[in-house]
């Protein structure tokens, strides 16, 4: 079952719903066997795959590419594309443009957007076009340098009406969805509960309508530190260096390929 943003919406208050993030053939397979109903192809591929320090250099080819390479290996699941900075900000129009460009040339099925009430004209747009919109407020790392770190925002009661302001308009304005990202677990759970869209918790508590995981942080395939709100269902750094080290050393002492590695 080919998974669609009418159908992830139809989810809220009936099932939690688990997403992943998924950078290529590869990770878009396997995300897509383990039948996750949604694959968010994140900006975060600026540091878990190309290594910039935050998500803000990654350009609209990078995230085509990377977006186009998972489209080749889901299925069935929902291909949500992460819009990267700068590629919606200027204006409408140029959001509306590129945000098509995921859809036509990177078989994306939704875009992702951040911010606010301040991008209800362009999801109006997008969604009047025919394109699906993820929100996504609270922490948005593309504004990194404006909120000074990365920080849980809506710790104060001003902060918590302007984030509740926020989700009401992005819903108002036509998203199949929300995300949350480290957001206070009470905040998370009120805005969920407003709400007739699904939320999506990252570092945002147990109350949303679902949770998304970096893959590289699920699988402890990284040596970097992960934030506080990842829990690791695997540990694979230690495995992979080990079986690394292991190759390394059987070439080097030939007693590898063996017989049962040869024509």
């Amino acid at each position: 079952m080919k998974w669609t943003a009418t159908k992830i919406k139809a989810l809220k208050a009936k099932q939690k719903i688990a997403v992943l993030t998924a950078y290529d053939t590869l990770t878009g397979s396997l995300v897509d066997a383990a039948d996750i109903p949604m694959v968010l192809v994140g900006d975060s591929l600026g540091m878990t795959v190309l290594g910039y320090e935050t998500t803000l250099p990654v350009s609209m080819d990078e995230m085509l590419h990377h977006t186009a390479a998972v489209s080749r290996g889901v299925a069935n699941a929902l291909i949500v594309a992460d819009m990267p900075f700068m590629s919606y900000q200027p204006s409408v129009e140029m959001g509306l443009e590129n945000a098509g460009r995921f859809l036509k040339e990177a078989h994306a099925d939704a875009v992702k957007i951040e911010g606010g009430a301040l991008r209800t004209e362009l999801v109006e747009a997008l969604v009047e076009n025919g394109i699906p919109v993820l929100g996504h407020i609270g922490l948005t790392p593309q504004s990194i340098k404006q909120m000074g770190g990365y920080a849980v925002q809506g710790k104060t009661s001003e902060q918590a009406r302007e984030l509740m302001d926020d989700a009401m308009a992005i819903e108002q304005a036509g998203a199949f969805a929300l995300v949350l990202e480290c957001v206070p677990a009470e905040l998370a759970q009120m805005i969920s509960s407003a709400l007739t869209i699904p939320t999506i918790g990252i570092g945002a508590g147990a109350g949303c309508d679902g949770q998304v995981l970096v893959f590289t942080d699920l699988l402890g395939i990284s040596d970097k530190p992960v934030p506080k709100f990842v829990k690791k269902y695997a540990d694979l750094n230690p495995i992979i260096s080990g079986a690394l080290s292991a190759y390394k050393a059987e070439v080097e002492a030939g007693s590898f390929p063996t017989d049962e590695q040869t024509y």
